[in-house]
C-alpha cells in the first residue's frame, strides 16, 4: 500500500508540473496535495483522492469533496485532466494583474493542456468582482473566453453580475 501512495504522489505531482512553469522558482513547481484518502489505478493512469481534498500548485487551488487525476495520451501535451466533485468543489488562481479568479461548482473539470475549465451543476464564476452563474460555464482561460448556458431542463436563465469600477479620490480634488 505504501508503494501505491509514493506512486500516486510521483504520478499526480508529473501529471500538475506544465512546461509553462519550469521557468519559475521549484516552490511554483512544488504540489502539495492533502486528502483523507487516495488512491491509484495504474492500469488506466487514474488518481483518485477523497475526503476534503485540497491541491495546491503554484497559483492553483483545488478543493473538493473527490478529485480524479486522469492522464491519458489522447489528453494532448500534458496529459491531465482534474475533475473535481464535491458540495460545492471550488477552484481559484491568481491571476497574472493579481485578481483572483474563483469557481464553484458539483464538478469542475480542468483541462491542463488547453486551460480550460468546465464547472458544472449550481456553476458560478468570479473574476475581480465579476460574477457569471448559470448550471453550466466554460472558461478559456488564456482566450479570457467565457461561455455559459442554462441547463436543458432548467427554466432559470445565466445570470450576470457586473460590479462597477471603484474610482479613488485623490487628495486635493473637489467635488
Amino acid at each position: 500500500m505504501t508503494n501505491k501512495l509514493i506512486i500516486t504522489a510521483i504520478l499526480v505531482g508529473a501529471m500538475l508540473c506544465q512546461p509553462s512553469f519550469a521557468q519559475q522558482s521549484s516552490i511554483a513547481n512544488e504540489v502539495s496535495i492533502k486528502a483523507g484518502k487516495q488512491q491509484a489505478q495504474l492500469k488506466t493512469n487514474i488518481g483518485i483522492f477523497e475526503q476534503n481534498v485540497e491541491i495546491i500548485h503554484g497559483s492553483r487551488k483545488i478543493n473538493a469533496d473527490r478529485l480524479e487525476v486522469h492522464r491519458r495520451e489522447e489528453l494532448g501535451d500534458n496529459k491531465q485532466l482534474l475533475v473535481a466533485t464535491g458540495t460545492p468543489a471550488r477552484f481559484s488562481e491568481t491571476q497574472p494583474d493579481g485578481s483572483i479568479l474563483t469557481a464553484s461548482a458539483s464538478e469542475i473539470r480542468y483541462d491542463v493542456a488547453n486551460r480550460t475549465l468546465i464547472i458544472k451543476g449550481n456553476a458560478t464564476i468570479n473574476q475581480a468582482g465579476q460574477i457569471i452563474k448559470a448550471q453550466s460555464i466554460t472558461y478559456d482561460m488564456d482566450k479570457q473566453l467565457i461561455s455559459a448556458e442554462r441547463g436543458e431542463q432548467d427554466s432559470a436563465r445565466v445570470h450576470t453580475i457586473l460590479v462597477p469600477e471603484k474610482k479613488t479620490k485623490s487628495v486635493g480634488q473637489g467635488n
